[in-house]
């Protein structure tokens, strides 16, 4: 497994965005300003990393896009709380544009209070259709295993901006949505991701390769 002593990068970096406000909106709370710290940046990988591949780190909340000439453009993600983040190597098996949601059944069950609505016989038991107020926000990288298979994972955007360089989702990586829109459209199917170890973290909560 990788850890993330094999991947750093340089401190000093060129912003992307001279602004703060955000391109596609969020539904949740008042209107909010995404700190500067959080913003895209271009930044000189230490470590020789193949262009084209994303690697998160959920130790420093970072997500990297790497690029020619080993730089790479650093995101900042929210990353899945205490023992529900997966590490490992997963490749995007497909995308979407404001993707419908359906929490998984091992949600359901663990959190009813949240997702009961979502249950069979229950008004969204078929998902709750793309839009503004959807968990998954503007967009979705699907992440699969190399055999093929969903792991349920997933790269996406959010309805709370207030959720980034946290670690409070039930397994996935996000960014507010006009990052993860910009994402999107430089990630192709097939892209490589590469989920570090969270220093001090239990066992998973379930396998998933």
């Amino acid at each position: 497994m990788i850890n993330r002593r094999q991947f750093s990068v340089t401190g000093v970096a060129a912003a992307l965005y001279s602004a703060a406000t955000p391109a596609l909106a969020h539904e949740r709370g008042e209107p909010y300003i995404l700190p500067e710290e959080f913003m895209p940046r271009v930044v000189r990988l230490k470590t020789e990393i193949p262009a084209g591949e994303i690697h998160i780190n959920p130790n420093n909340f970072t997500l990297y896009w790497t690029l020619e000439n080993n730089r790479a453009i650093r995101y900042t993600p929210g990353v899945g709380r205490e023992n529900l983040y997966h590490p490992g190597t997963f490749y995007v098996g497909a995308k979407q544009e404001w993707p419908k949601w359906k929490p998984t059944n091992d949600m359901i069950e663990r959190s009813p209070e949240s997702y009961g609505q979502f249950a069979e016989g229950m008004p969204f038991e078929n998902g709750q259709p793309g839009g503004i107020s959807n968990p998954l926000g503007a967009r979705a990288l699907y992440l699969y295993t190399e055999s093929g298979r969903d792991t349920y994972l997933r790269i996406h955007g959010t309805n709370d901006p207030r959720t980034i360089g946290r670690a409070v989702s039930n397994g996935c990586a996000r960014l507010v949505n006009d990052q993860v829109a910009e994402l999107y459209e430089l990630v192709p199917i097939g892209t490589k991701v590469v989920l570090y170890e969270k220093i001090g973290a239990g066992p998973a909560h379930k396998d998933i390769s």
